[in-house]
């Protein structure tokens, strides 16, 4: 279960400007993405029947996923908040766009999802940053953490010293 909490909320102690350039990307990024989706919410009944299909989900569930993953999980990354577990469905959806809804089209079609594609999927693999709600998590966990391991290393000290007298 550790594990689980070390991958989703990563204590990484960055520079300062390295956490400001992440919560710039997060922030930037997150909220072209969100308002991609957004836009997608005008006319839903059109948009939703009109919405590719490309994993045989049909339509109007596949533009909700891909509302989801753009509007929710946009708005989970801008506030560094289950950072890592947002990204899985956007960084899919621009691999989906990317890959199958683009394939054999031109560049300038496919442009935007592999732009989006790439910045998620670097963001993936660092931390949310020291300006994260991700982080302020991970902190409280691992301060937890450690209280336990200063407590278990008392109890070891204790018994010790009680079995040498």
């Amino acid at each position: 279960m550790e594990s689980v909490f070390t991958f989703l909320f990563p204590l990484r102690e960055y520079p300062r400007a390295v956490s400001l350039m992440l919560l710039v990307l997060r922030v930037l990024f997150g909220a072209l993405l969100m308002w991609h989706g957004m836009t997608k919410l005008v006319n839903v009944e059109t948009a939703a029947e009109d919405f590719p299909n490309p994993l045989g989900l049909g339509h109007r569930l596949s533009f909700y996923l891909v509302v989801f993953a753009e509007v929710i999980c946009s708005a989970a990354v801008i506030m560094g908040a289950f950072y890592r577990l947002a990204l899985v469905p956007i960084i899919f959806s621009m691999a989906v766009a990317l890959f199958v809804v683009h394939h054999g089209h031109e560049f300038a079609a496919k442009e935007l999802a592999l732009i989006y594609f790439v910045v998620f999927l670097l963001l993936f693999f660092m931390s949310a940053g020291a300006y994260s709600l991700d982080n302020i998590i991970a902190k409280r966990l691992n301060s937890a953490r450690l209280a336990k391991v200063d407590e278990l290393s008392d109890i070891k000290s204790a018994n010790y010293s009680s079995s040498e007298g």
